[in-house]
């Protein structure tokens, strides 16, 4: 099992906005979220922190998905309506082990 950690470092004061957004790239089909997907906040440290944690079995099921979320033009819509909320980003691999 591996879990695909999304962090977007989010500007100051836009974690409303960018939580929106989120909810509607998520009904809309338009964002990962395969079964056991969690979403996370964190007010704490540098600044505000949304982060979107995806599990996959197989690192090839997590390419397939990326390409087809990528390839979407209403994603490429949604996604330049998200960009100016975030800092930075940062995306973190992890291989469960227990």
């Amino acid at each position: 099992m591996y879990i695909f950690r999304e962090i977007f470092h989010l500007q100051f004061g836009r974690y409303r906005d960018a939580k929106a957004l989120l909810d509607e790239g998520i009904q809309k089909d338009l964002l990962l979220h395969p079964t056991g997907t969690r979403v996370l906040t964190d007010f704490t440290g540098e600044g505000y922190r949304l982060i979107i944690e995806l599990p996959y079995a197989r690192l090839s099921d997590y390419e397939t998905d990326l390409k087809k979320e990528l390839g979407g033009d209403q994603w490429k819509d949604w996604y330049e309506r998200f960009k100016p909320l975030v800092r930075f980003s940062e995306r973190e691999i992890m291989k469960q082990v227990v």
